[in-house]
């Protein structure tokens, strides 16, 4: 068919995109429709505590935060991951420097889009430091509970038969969602949250908090709690729930208690090139194809829930920089501090991959963007991989901004 010369000249100079119309991004507290929930997906970042005032970040304070607002404005994400939390420390729950800050960056998030979803974590574990916090009246409140005047009991979220006590170091264990303790303590989480303009909750890796409720009937109660208690705390009604989901879901009779699916991106290793990696469905446990069928908490019917892969973070092997075939390390480093290493172009190259892969290979998955995350690079060495365009107010941007912008203007973009 042909094209006339005055439609060429049009296009030319006012491109489709310009007229395109914005995508959907309401839902209310009757749910969130499949074409809204994947429409938040395909606009998803990683972005760790980017809500927590200066130097109350969890891996240490970081500057440049009004050019992560910059940044923001630019790609114009729709869904932050994990933008609050507390991986132990979880005595500034209680300082109000802490939670004004907190809340004063969340509104500053809402003044520059409105349709921005902000999300918590509620995670696998809990330290002694939750002794010191006093709980409110509004939690007991929740569960029809007396009202007392104590504090938090972390001995009493422990699992009784001690699995994963001390998991994560003496005095650092993961909660036991059995334990009533653990309930009252994760709805205090996401209450404190969902203050603060918290409209999304990942509840980390639930099967080791669910290790004595293997039918799920703990996590079922809680998570319908959870939902109630949210209805009337959110502008919209309705939070959306994500974990890791190492099984392909959280379903019951045919349910899923989660609005979507999160997983690792499991990415292997080519061991002919150095530093190479790939994306393969059926590695290790990767959930490309596995993510299961279900209703959802919405209502809708689905073959393969959707979900999201991220750049995961976890630390490093013991041979750094050697190849560790059928391991979840990838040249001896988890998945974002190897992402980190490699080369300028290689990153935008393999981010441009990675997202049309996933696309082709499962239309039910999405890559959520690499943003700010805490990356490994050696023995005691942290520092915090930022795609921010490189800047004398972020001198360690890593310049991927303008890629992620690219590809979520055409997220079937792939160099592969």
């Amino acid at each position: 068919m042909r094209i006339s010369f005055f439609v060429v000249v049009f296009l030319s100079v006012f491109p489709l995109d310009v007229y395109a119309e914005e995508p959907d991004y309401h839902f209310n507290r009757n749910g969130i429709s499949r074409a809204v929930l994947e429409n938040y997906l395909d606009r998803s970042i990683t972005m760790t505590d980017l809500l927590p005032p200066p130097g109350y970040e969890n891996d240490g304070a970081f500057s440049g935060k009004e050019d992560d607002l910059r940044m923001i404005r630019n790609i114009r994400p729709k869904f932050i991951g994990r933008s609050l939390y507390r991986w132990g420390r979880e005595e500034t729950l209680g300082d109000p420097l802490y939670l004004d800050g907190a809340k004063k960056n969340a509104a500053l998030l809402r003044d520059i889009d409105p349709d921005i979803v902000l999300q918590a974590c509620l995670f696998e574990i809990v330290t002694k430091k939750v002794d010191e916090l006093t709980i409110p009246d509004w939690v007991f409140k929740a569960f029809a509970l007396p009202i007392e005047e104590r504090r938090f009991q972390y001995e009493k979220m422990l699992a009784s038969n001690g699995k994963f006590v001390d998991h994560w170091g003496k005095g650092s264990s993961v909660p036991d969602i059995t334990q009533p303790e653990t309930q009252l303590w994760f709805l205090f989480l996401a209450g404190t949250y969902l203050e603060i303009g918290c409209e999304a909750f990942h509840l980390g890796q639930v099967e080791l908090i669910g290790m004595n409720d293997p039918k799920r009937e703990h996590w079922q109660r809680f998570i319908a709690k959870l939902r109630e208690f949210s209805a009337e705390k959110t502008p919209r009604g309705w939070i959306l729930l994500d974990a890791h989901t190492p099984h392909g879901g959280m379903v019951v009779d045919g349910v899923s208690l989660l609005d979507f699916n999160s997983f690792p991106l499991r990415i292997k290793e080519v061991p002919e090139k150095s530093g190479d990696a790939k994306l393969e469905v059926g590695y290790l446990d990767a959930l490309f194809g596995r993510s299961q069928g279900c209703v959802t908490p919405s209502g809708w019917k689905c073959d393969s829930l959707p979900y999201l892969v991220e750049f995961d973070n976890f630390g490093m092997s013991r041979t750094p920089g050697e190849a560790t075939l059928q391991s979840h390390f990838i040249w001896g480093y988890d998945e974002i501090s190897w992402f980190y290493l490699r080369d300028e172009e290689y990153r935008k190259d393999w981010l441009k991959y990675a997202a049309g892969w996933v696309s082709e290979h499962d239309p039910n998955g999405f890559l959520q963007m690499p943003v700010g995350r805490v990356v490994s690079i050696g023995r005691g060495q942290r520092v915090r991989f930022r795609a921010n365009t490189r800047s004398n107010a972020v001198p360690e941007g890593l310049n991927l901004e303008e890629t992620i912008k690219e590809i979520f203007t055409r997220p079937s973009v792939s160099i592969r």
